[in-house]
This record gives structure tokens, sequence and C-alpha cells, in this order.
């Protein structure tokens, strides 16, 4: 079983920071991504950002330049640092990881909970 758990959302001010924190519980024989994605009411879960299992980082246009995503993997953390914030970013935001439970099995995502984030003055 994979239990992935987010926290460190709240409310910000315009121009604050956030570090949201997802702690990724359980066996997993191998990794191919792991991500933020949000989501606002009545829209669908788009990706904020994703590294790879080479380190590779993705980015949606909208954050480039103020989030950064990094992993420890001695802790089986993924984190999100997000800074100079705005409005806009406000949403539940998601943590996902894609991969395989067992050496045989086809790749798939896990998602966490969801974290809020409120951006607001």
């Amino acid at each position: 079983q994979v239990q992935l758990v987010e926290s460190g959302g709240g409310l910000v001010q315009p121009g604050g920071s956030l570090r949201l924190s997802c702690v990724v519980s359980g066996s997993i024989f191998s990794i191919n991504t792991v991500g933020w994605y949000r989501q606002v009411p009545g829209e669908q879960r788009n990706l904020v950002a994703q590294m790879s299992s080479a380190g590779r980082t993705n980015y949606a246009d909208s954050v480039k330049g103020r989030f950064t995503i990094s992993r420890d993997n001695a802790k089986n953390t993924v984190y999100l640092q997000m800074n100079s914030l705005k409005p806009e970013d406000t949403a539940v935001y998601y943590c996902n990881v894609n991969g395989r439970l067992r050496s045989y099995s086809k790749a798939i995502n896990y998602w966490g909970q969801g974290t809020q984030v409120t951006v607001s003055s």
C-alpha cells in the first residue's frame, strides 16, 4: 500500500512563500516521476512541477522562476518551495508519484489527499 501525505498548505499574503511537503510511505519498486499538481473548483487538475528519476525538472510556465521542486530520498519526501505567491496560485495542491509497485507491474499514478493553498490579502 502506497500512501502520500501532503502538508504545508495555508493562507499567505501575495508575495509570500510556502513550502509544501509530501511524505511517501509504502514499498514501490521503481519511481518514474514525482510531482505536484493543482486544481481549482470546476477545472481540471494541472501539472505544476515534476521531477524525473534522473533529477530533471519540468515546470508550468506560470510558476517558472518562482516554484522549485526537490526531493529528499532519505526522508522519502518531495517538496515544493513556492515563492512570490500570487492570488492565481490559489488551489488545492496534490502530490503525485508515478511508479511501479513490482518489477512486473504497470506504472500507475499515486495521489495524496491534497492541501489547500490560499493567496489573499
